[in-house]
């Protein structure tokens, strides 16, 4: 999931074209449905994104009781309204009528504490979940934005990749080359620095042992020389999430495909080029997720590229979920203040039916 920000965002309004009362309101390549006349092109408000918990008074003077989704009909979830794709949700809020907004995005302000919106965390289920132990030597994965928010995190032009982004869990697996230990855990775990206790009925422990994760570390360490290794992948299959790749999840060898790695060495720690990481996988025996894109950034094409079905089991056997890009040759970004990366989401995938969304 993306970082949770509240934020002020000056907006560009477009007509709907299937709704005369309606019109998208623009933040970033993101679109939201708002009343017509609400706002002009030029007018500041506040953007609030997919995956935020709303407070009940926000809500109600929102005029969104009953149209959010959620048990409690409180999360901020893309839907299409009229035909038109509409995500987050764009207002002006009460409590921030005597702001400067202007100035507060130029300061890079985030609201979510001020007016009380959080983050909403998915349920864990009870095959993902397990005694969890101090992990402080893990390797941890990132919070990888949506392009639609940030539009300039890569150049036109520049050599890119894009892999499928399979909808699974991710699985973080780190070898600690000198002492041989071992630390497996989520991505939530992962974030506070906890690893998943061994357990053979572990979805994420039985994951890494079947596909040979240790023992390709160990390779990966000795060709590098590397003090610490992490391998990131994501386990997936029927019984995981709602989209199933034509894999068993519960069974004793779950899907499982390699998205990143990331290796220490003499203190550095440093991502595998994208480039480099598919011949690297091959070389030790890792499967790796599909690639669907090589070649010049072209925000068109990685918006198409993100559309379609799965390409995991070679039969389509269902949506995609939609990209992950990153340049060819790692390197920063000034616009996410850390790793160039981004993702392209599908918007069938956003607007889907009955989807999971376990971490």
């Amino acid at each position: 999931m993306s970082t949770l920000r509240v934020t002020a965002e000056r907006l560009t309004v477009h007509p709907h074209p299937n709704a005369d009362a309606l019109e998208l309101a623009q933040v970033g390549l993101f679109r939201a449905v708002v009343a017509k006349g609400a706002y002009r092109t030029g007018d500041w408000a506040v953007y609030i994104p997919e995956n935020a918990l709303l407070p009940d008074g926000l809500i109600d003077e929102l005029g969104l009781t009953g149209k959010l989704a959620g048990s409690r009909r409180n999360r901020v979830k893309a839907i299409r309204l009229r035909g038109e794709i509409s995500q987050g949700v764009v207002c002006s809020p009460r409590a921030l009528a005597d702001r400067d907004l202007a100035a507060a995005h130029e300061e890079g302000a985030d609201f979510a504490a001020e007016l009380g919106v959080t983050k909403w965390v998915p349920e864990i289920p009870v095959h993902m979940s397990g005694e969890v132990v101090a992990a402080p030597d893990l390797l941890r994965w990132i919070e990888v934005e949506n392009a639609k928010r940030y539009p300039d995190v890569f150049t036109p032009g520049e050599p890119v990749v894009a892999t499928e982004k399979i909808h699974g869990t991710a699985c973080l697996f780190t070898l600690v080359a000198e002492t041989g230990e071992e630390f497996v855990s989520s991505k939530g775990h992962g974030s506070r620095n906890f690893a998943l206790a061994f357990a053979e009925d572990n979805l994420y422990w039985r994951s890494v042992r079947t596909h040979g994760v240790p023992e390709a570390a160990r390779r990966i360490a000795e060709k590098f020389g590397a003090a610490r290794v992490g391998v990131f992948g994501e386990v997936f299959g029927a019984g995981v999430q709602d989209l199933g790749y034509g894999e068993h999840g519960r069974s004793e060898r779950p899907g499982y495909a390699v998205f990143d790695v990331r290796l220490d060495v003499d203190g550095t720690v440093s991502w595998v080029d994208a480039a480099d990481l598919p011949g690297l996988l091959a070389e030790v025996g890792l499967p790796a997720v599909p690639e669907l894109y090589n070649g010049p950034y072209d925000e068109a094409a990685l918006f198409e590229a993100a559309q379609g079905d799965e390409t995991w089991s070679g039969r389509a056997a269902h949506l995609r979920e939609g990209v992950v890009v990153r340049p060819s040759r790692e390197r920063y970004s000034p616009v996410l203040a850390g790793r160039a990366i981004a993702k392209f989401v599908s918007d069938a995938y956003l607007t889907r039916k009955g989807g999971t969304e376990y971490e």
